[in-house]
């Protein structure tokens, strides 16, 4: 900074996480009166607040993945700076109820006027509290702090020598700061090999192929209605497509009592869903809180982790946290058995007697304590009533179908028993074994981080199996999409391919192709293919003139890990040194001034795309609940004391 009294910094990118730096940096220039004026330059071609992906206008079907009660923008925690304004979003959401800010639309106050705490809000109202929070924070604006926001992308960002940089903005024209903050979100990306060979071979063959993308980009009209439609990805992204191809096409759910019915518009096209399970995502148990309350973790806790650090031990993910994980879901599912079934188990008090001390980790050797744990199932729980995990992720593997039609009765009773399940709350076993996962997601966040577990395991364990694993189970939408995924299957709106697809293109017909191998009879084939996929968060993939120019000037770098083989790998983040988060250069230095927060620091933490959690009253609190807000603490105060 020199001899200036003016701190100059630069936000790259205006959605949720550069927001957040912006408001750490109000609350602590308000707790410094008198120290330097402060000039903050936010740059995002998107408007502030909301940015890209929470944009106010967009559809209202597309559904956050959280209640209410979950997200914020503004940290709780009261070791922090205490924010100049604004709240949660449940406690934005419950003022508006009280007085409404003028600037709400029809369609915003009618979601505000049945969205209850643990209901699952739009997108499009999240992304209006976050432009309401960030013009609350600019209407207090500490003494000699100034903002300026530029609806420009930024494409290049290059030191001046002086310890400042120069950002350069797309059109022409730069601006100066002493600080960047890398905010970027979700940047493009290249397609991989695959979808490139599609995408060329569409448009030489008159087909429409659209490829991954952040839904509200999508121009959903251009799929054409009557005609089959294959939609590749049956995750979170698949649910907002099947939205818009039919409630959003004027499809009505209909309420028939025992179950829903979808009478349709004749607007929709065929949509056949594949994925690699064969199956969406498990749905969401209904809950009073974001956790389930009858779940405590006991073996992967916040005392478990510190043995390892006490011991000098960087644990593996497959050889020392997840046998702790799988321990608690193992208890979780039998003791929720014991309660919710009764003559489910033979000598309830015995068996979980008998299950703690096989559990136990200091009862047995990590190579026999599932032993023990088979010997205790097979005294006391029938085969039918077990817990199958692999099965549970892949509810289809193991069985063949004859046809696409008994496939498709399979998926239906499928969904429909995972609505029911998810119907029972913490009284179904198979949910409250989930709940062990989702608790744990959230110790494991804490415990990987910043390098606390090795590479190798990271990469074949944490990376490799149980990322998918997990986001399969923990992280689906609410029941209520279940329910309409076999409502519209009933109505032959959607059908499926099954698991372990195989997609292609027929020259001689045509046209896009996908099978199974579990499923006779011809392949599923169709004139379009969406990929309901997000794009790729991979830097080395990027598409992004910053991103691109950064790289090549080396300020950046990909982080490389080193696999049990010893060889390297690069990871889908950027290698950073310890936080406050900077990007390590290509020769190794580590660049003052430079930071980065949000998806790209996906190789030193993990789940980064997840929003930051509000407290829970009487919930569990973990710390990596708010990690993110205390990140951007810690950047705002690195950049205040330059």
């Amino acid at each position: 900074m020199g001899t200036s009294q003016l701190i100059r910094t630069a936000i790259i990118g205006a959605g949720p996480r550069g927001t957040s730096v912006l408001e750490r940096l109000l609350a602590h220039a308000a707790a410094r009166p008198g120290a330097a004026a402060l000039q903050i330059d936010v740059i995002d071609p998107y408007p502030a607040g909301s940015g890209h992906v929470w944009q106010p206008g967009q559809s209202r079907l597309y559904l956050m993945n959280t209640q209410s009660f979950y997200p914020t923008l503004i940290p709780e925690d009261p070791a922090l700076a205490p924010p100049v304004a604004g709240t949660t979003f449940n406690g934005w959401r419950a003022r508006q109820l009280r007085t409404p800010v003028p600037s709400l639309t029809e369609d915003e106050r009618s979601e505000l006027a049945t969205l209850g705490p643990g209901d699952f809000p739009s997108r499009a109202i999240y992304g209006r509290y976050l432009r309401c929070t960030l013009e609350d924070l600019l209407k207090r604006l500490p003494d000699g702090v100034t903002v300026r926001f530029h609806e420009a992308s930024a494409e290049s960002v290059v030191p001046s020598g002086d310890g400042t940089f120069d950002v350069g903005l797309a059109g022409g024209g730069s601006l100066q700061a002493d600080s960047v903050v890398l905010a970027l979100g979700h940047i493009p990306s290249r397609l991989n090999p695959e979808q490139r060979e599609l995408q060329s071979s569409a448009a030489r063959m008159g087909l429409r192929y659209l490829p991954p993308a952040v839904p509200a980009d999508v121009d959903w009209d251009e799929i054409p209605a009557g005609e089959p439609v294959l939609v590749r990805g049956m995750g979170l992204n698949f649910f907002d497509a099947m939205g818009q191809l039919t409630e959003g096409r004027g499809g009505k759910f209909i309420d028939a009592g025992h179950r829903l019915d979808y009478r349709p518009s004749g607007q929709e096209p065929l949509i056949i869903a594949a994925s690699r399970r064969g199956t969406p995502y498990r749905t969401k148990a209904a809950l009073n809180g974001y956790y389930p309350r009858s779940v405590r973790l006991r073996y992967l806790t916040g005392a478990a982790l510190q043995r390892f650090s006490a011991a000098g031990i960087r644990p593996g993910f497959d050889h020392d946290l997840w046998p702790l994980l799988h321990r608690d879901t193992l208890w979780a599912y039998y003791s929720t058995l014991v309660r919710s079934q009764s003559g489910a188990v033979a000598e309830p008090a015995a068996f979980l007697d008998s299950l703690d001390h096989a559990l136990h980790p200091h009862s047995h050797s990590a190579a026999n304590w599932e032993d023990a744990m088979a010997s205790v199932l097979a005294i006391h729980v029938a085969p039918r009533h077990r817990l199958d995990l692999r099965g549970l992720a892949a509810p289809l593997a193991g069985r063949t179908f004859a046809s696409r039609t008994e496939l498709d009765a399979a998926v239906v009773e499928y969904l429909m028993d995972d609505a029911r399940r998810s119907a029972l709350g913490e009284d179904d076993p198979l949910k409250m074994a989930i709940g062990a996962l989702h608790h744990g997601r959230a110790v494991l966040k804490t415990a990987v981080a910043d390098g606390g577990i090795t590479d190798e395991s990271w990469v074949a364990g944490l990376r490799g199996w149980f990322e998918s694993f997990v986001e399969g189970l923990a992280s689906g939408p609410p029941a209520l999409r279940a329910e309409q995924l076999a409502a519209l299957a009933r109505a032959g709106v959607v059908s499926f391919v099954g698991p372990d697809p195989k997609f292609g293109l027929d020259r001689r017909t045509g046209m896009f192709t996908a099978a199974s191998p579990w499923v006779k009879g011809p392949p599923a084939a169709a004139t379009t293919m969406v990929e309901a996929l997000a794009p790729a968060n991979r830097v080395s993939a990027n598409d992004s003139p910053l991103m691109t120019q950064l790289l090549a000037d080396g300020l950046v770098r990909p982080r490389l890990m080193m696999t049990a083989e010893g060889a390297p790998v690069q990871a889908t983040g950027l290698d950073v040194s310890p936080h406050p988060y900077r990007p390590v250069a290509a020769n190794g230095s580590v660049t003052d001034g430079l930071y980065v927060l949000g998806l790209q620091l996906s190789a030193a933490q993990w789940g980064t795309a997840i929003a930051a959690e509000a407290v829970q009253p009487g919930g569990p609190t973990y710390p990596s609940g708010q990690r993110t807000l205390r990140d951007a603490d810690e950047i705002a105060q690195a950049i205040l004391r330059r």
